[in-house]
């Protein structure tokens, strides 16, 4: 899929991404690809899921940030706590 996570980082019961990605793709195209690769790798590493369904919650909230300094969105990324899990 055609898109480039420019900064991710997350809290124990969420996570921030600053995704950049064309036009043909929705956000849900997106999100689903992100789930899934990480829900498979975090399997893969034989970590156990916080919750005994799934890691992930079928829910997501997405907001656009065009025109948004890079920089400065970035930092509120970076400074976001680590997951927990």
């Amino acid at each position: 899929m055609d898109f480039k996570v420019i900064e991710f980082n997350g809290e124990g019961d969420h996570v921030h991404a600053l995704i950049e990605y064309p036009p043909k793709l929705s956000v849900s195209q997106i999100v689903n690809a992100v789930k899934g690769v990480s829900s498979r790798r975090y399997g893969q590493a034989g970590l156990q899921k916080p919750h005994k369904d799934a890691l992930w919650s079928p829910s997501y909230f997405a907001l656009s940030v065009g025109g948004a300094p890079l920089e400065v969105l970035k930092e509120y990324i970076r400074n976001q706590e680590k997951p927990a899990h």
